[in-house]
């Protein structure tokens, strides 16, 4: 089992004698939030850690990072801290978190640390392309009432966000300063040797029809494609309970090279 702790990574379930952890890394505009919920639906023996970026909760005081670099070198310092006892871990990310999950192994794998069991990418296409127009979503040109549309009606904010003028100001600047981070990514040319699933949702406008093929050229591993009702964040019900939906987390459903649906 992980001992981190703090502000930068929450431990949001522990276990006794805990098997494996799943280490979830935060979407743009977002924080820890959304992941506190998969503590009902994680299976047993399985513990459950997500990271917290600068600038938000805990961190609150400290300044967002920069660009992507700086943000994935935060990040990957916090799954190093993370998983520093060695212990198997499944490596999580949605929508850009799944682009910095994918960094973030690559940035571990580069340094010698220990590998994940199994990448799961969520809501996001493969970035060997760079960043696309079609991956700009929400647009950063966008006003803070589209925005804030856009946060509420993908599910990202509370009612009670939502009519407090302060915290709707806040949440408006935590997703700029992500979106001004996610549009410095670049592609380095870099593949992973980890299982990898990709997630996406069957209505979802951001991811192509073709993206789990492409991403299943970024790994020299298994690789499956699983495609969920709903859109960016699939539906209600299935978000409560997307662990079900990870391969790497149930040792009777484990991935196979080339089991792509959708």
């Amino acid at each position: 089992m992980s001992t981190a702790h703090g502000t930068t990574v929450l431990a949001l379930k522990r276990t006794e004698r805990a098997e494996r952890t799943l280490v979830c890394l935060g979407f743009c505009g977002g924080g820890t939030a959304a992941y506190h919920e998969w503590a009902a639906a994680m299976p047993p023996a399985t513990d459950l850690l997500a990271v917290c970026y600068p600038g938000r909760e805990g961190r609150f005081a400290e300044d967002f990072a920069e660009d992507w670099g700086a943000l994935a070198e935060d990040a990957t310092a916090a799954v190093r801290a993370a998983t520093a006892d060695g212990a198997p871990y499944v490596l999580f990310g949605h929508s850009m978190g799944g682009w910095m999950a994918f960094d973030v192994a690559t940035r571990l794998a580069a340094a010698g640390d220990p590998a994940p069991e199994a990448l799961v990418v969520s809501a996001c296409n493969a970035p060997d392309r760079g960043l696309t127009e079609r991956d700009r979503f929400p647009d950063p040109r966008d006003t803070d009432d589209e925005l804030l549309t856009w946060m509420s009606t993908h599910g990202l904010l509370p009612a009670h966000v939502l009519e407090d003028e302060d915290l709707t100001e806040m949440a408006v600047e935590l997703m700029r300063a992500d979106l001004r981070v996610r549009d410095t990514f670049t592609h380095t040319g870099a593949k992973v040797a980890v299982p990898l699933q990709v997630l996406s949702g069957a209505d979802d406008p951001v991811v192509e029809d073709e993206a789990g093929t492409r991403w299943g050229g970024l790994t020299t591993a298994a690789h499956r494609h699983d495609v969920l009702p709903g859109s960016h964040f699939y539906t209600p019900g299935i978000w409560r309970t997307l662990p079900d939906r990870i391969a790497a987390l149930h040792p009777d459903a484990p991935l196979t090279k080339g089991a792509l649906s959708g």
